[in-house]
């Protein structure tokens, strides 16, 4: 059993937060062990002048870490899941995946406004093209602008900016205290969310036995089993966190249930899957069906909507 673990994290709010919490489940179950957090900035948290799309998309947020981790220097990451990508560098993997806060997006509105209610041709900030292009499927008269920073960042510009409406996760929201700012918990059936949103993923090198089996204790069977049918549902597709599709995977009335959401970035094409089944016990099976509708959305036109937006990445 090892005596000490470092812990590798970015040094935003969120992912302080994160990393805080991490630590402090695993001294719940390891009471004897000396757990000390290392920060470390990322390729996102250096660039903030430009898109998420146009500085690149794999790794965007987790790159660095995983380098720093490949040399011994600290022992895991935590990580937002929605932010690393869906095939893990050689010599890492993902060996556990936290219980998921809500999945939800939700509406920060100046006045009390609903994304239905929203004025014609009000202006939502968001940093994300899922978002945005399904904001825009559901009402095309709105209007979007880029929006960057960590979550207390956003709030300072939006609250200084022109932007009427902001889109963010629920789960960073509840996280940091602000969800007396929500002005709507957005239905999956109007915006679905990200990949693995909600969830952590607890990123080791796979040749460290002992740390893996320190961290299995946070795995979560539920959320691990969704998740990773989201995710294979994104391998598939070959799409990545700044790439316009949304999945949700969850056990709800006793049944497995799977939305996907492929879109253009005006959101005026658009593919929608929802399925049921009444049985899914394991994580094969879970991934099995991510591939499935994976193939069914590509056959119906998603993969021509995502070859159009493709070029657009660096």
């Amino acid at each position: 059993m090892k005596d000490k673990l470092v812990i590798g994290t970015r040094s935003s709010a969120l992912a302080l937060w994160q990393a805080e919490y991490v630590k402090a489940q695993l001294e719940k179950h390891y009471p004897e062990l000396d757990i000390s957090l290392r920060h470390i900035k990322t390729t996102g948290d250096k660039i903030l002048d430009a898109p998420l799309a146009k500085i690149g998309d794999k790794g965007l947020f987790t790159r660095e870490i995983e380098h720093v981790m490949l040399r011994n220097e600290i022992d895991l990451a935590v990580h937002s899941l929605k932010d690393l990508p869906t095939i893990t560098p050689d010599g890492l993997i993902i060996s556990a995946i936290s219980e998921r806060e809500d999945t939800r997006d939700v509406l920060i509105a100046k006045g009390d406004h609903t994304i239905k209610t929203l004025p014609e041709g009000a202006v939502v900030a968001t940093s994300s093209l899922r978002r945005r292009s399904q904001l825009l499927s559901y009402r095309p008269d709105l209007k979007t602008v880029d929006i960057r920073g960590n979550l207390n960042t956003r709030f300072k510009r939006f609250e200084e900016g022109e932007a009427d409406a902001m889109l963010l996760a629920y789960a960073g929201v509840y996280r940091l205290e602000f969800s007396d700012r929500i002005s709507e918990i957005i239905a999956p059936d109007v915006i679905i969310p990200a990949v693995g949103q909600g969830a952590l993923g607890i990123e080791t090198r796979i040749d460290d036995d002992k740390t893996r089996k320190l961290v299995s204790v946070l795995n979560d069977a539920e959320t691990e089993i969704c998740a990773k049918c989201e995710r294979s549902l994104l391998r598939t597709l070959e799409g990545g966190c700044q790439i316009p599709i949304g999945a949700s995977a969850r056990f709800e009335d006793g049944k497995f249930k799977f939305s996907a959401y492929v879109g253009s970035l005006n959101g005026e094409r658009a593919i929608r899957k929802n399925v049921e089944y009444q049985s899914v016990t394991t994580v094969e099976s879970a991934e099995a069906i991510g591939v499935e509708i994976a193939n069914i959305m590509r056959n119906e036109g998603a993969e021509d909507i995502l070859k159009e937006i493709r070029p657009e990445e660096v």
